[in-house]
């Protein structure tokens, strides 16, 4: 069983190895088809994480899965537009290579936000159509904001300077450090997933973060950090695949059995805490006084109130009011 583990972590490792070499030479051929291939790809990853996650909705019930799904046909929008700008593309000319820079941080944003913020909803219900609803108004904002010039410049192409702006720099710090944090809050609520596709996730968001860290550094659009920046785009959506696609496709009953044990746990843990009396209970035939494990006596309901959840309301019985108070039951 080690030696199969082993033979196939090399196995992928050795195609992971190929794959990159062969989209280094593709880069080198023909950098714009590099890049196409590579947001295309990441397009198509994130519209089937949506469809899977909207068409299982009824029988996962995993709010979760659902967030991620929608969000991440957001993000596919903004990539889309991104790979349409691109420089090269020959569609919006007009903007250079600024407008395809804001496109590409845009989509970066939503995805660490929607990142962090998933793990939230592991335990709370989720609307679905106010979450399309609010990302798809702030979509449209973003979109106007950038073809209207009122968004925060990018790049820079001139004779004195060619290169990243601060903003953009500063942007690709924050959404790292932003997805760092979603790693944590994932960490946190690591009970809720399977281990698979925990490991998954994780891998997922920590080459997302790489790759942000490569794009501060690049200066030509066409340039190595670049190309591994996008490198490491292509390897994260894969992991997203694994995770949420082919998981959920080969496996459609794992995520929901594992949602079930969980349940199972907690009504396990519940039933723990319910304090219940059983057993010979000592107690004075006398004063009523109900002996401890310790050995010390105490009030019934002292007692009672300790080893259940139980309470106390006190009144009087109207023998015991004949008794101790003769003149009130006498002037009845």
């Amino acid at each position: 069983m080690k030696k199969e583990t082993t033979l196939k972590t090399v196995i992928i490792s050795v195609t992971l190895l190929g794959i990159s070499i062969a989209l280094y030479f593709l880069s080198g051929y023909s950098y714009l088809f590099f890049h196409s291939f590579a947001e295309i790809f990441s397009v198509i990853i994130a519209c089937g994480i949506f469809m899977i996650a909207w068409n299982s909705k009824n029988i996962s019930k995993n709010n979760y899965l659902m967030f991620i799904g929608i969000t991440y046909l957001f993000i596919a929008y903004f990539d889309l537009l991104h790979t349409l700008s691109y420089k090269g593309m020959s569609i919006f000319t007009e903007y250079g290579a600024n407008l395809p820079t804001q496109l590409w941080i845009i989509p970066r944003y939503l995805e660490g936000i929607s990142l962090a913020a998933a793990p939230f909803f592991l335990t709370r219900k989720v609307s679905f159509k106010f979450v399309m609803f609010f990302y798809f108004i702030l979509s449209v904002g973003l979109t106007v904001l950038v073809f209207l010039g009122y968004f925060p410049v990018c790049y820079i192409e001139s004779t004195v300077y060619t290169g990243l702006t601060s903003f953009k720099k500063i942007s690709e710090y924050i959404i790292s450090v932003i997805l760092i944090c979603a790693v944590i809050f994932h960490i946190r609520k690591y009970k809720f997933f399977d281990k698979k596709i925990f490991i998954l996730m994780i891998a997922s968001i920590i080459l997302t973060i790489f790759s942000e860290i490569l794009f501060t550094f690049y200066i030509s659009v066409y340039g190595l950090s670049n190309f591994f920046g996008h490198l490491f785009k292509i390897f994260s959506f894969f992991l997203i695949y694994k995770c949420v696609i082919e998981t959920c496709l080969q496996k459609p009953f794992s995520v929901i059995f594992h949602n079930l044990k969980i349940n199972e746990e907690k009504l396990v843990n519940a039933l723990k805490n319910i304090k219940t009396l059983h057993g010979l209970i000592p107690i004075c035939v006398w004063c009523k006084k109900i002996r401890d494990d310790k050995g010390y006596w105490k009030q019934i309901e002292v007692y009672v109130r300790e080893h259940s959840e139980a309470d106390f309301s006190h009144g009087i019985s109207p023998d015991c009011e004949k008794k101790l108070y003769p003149e009130l039951t006498g002037r009845k």
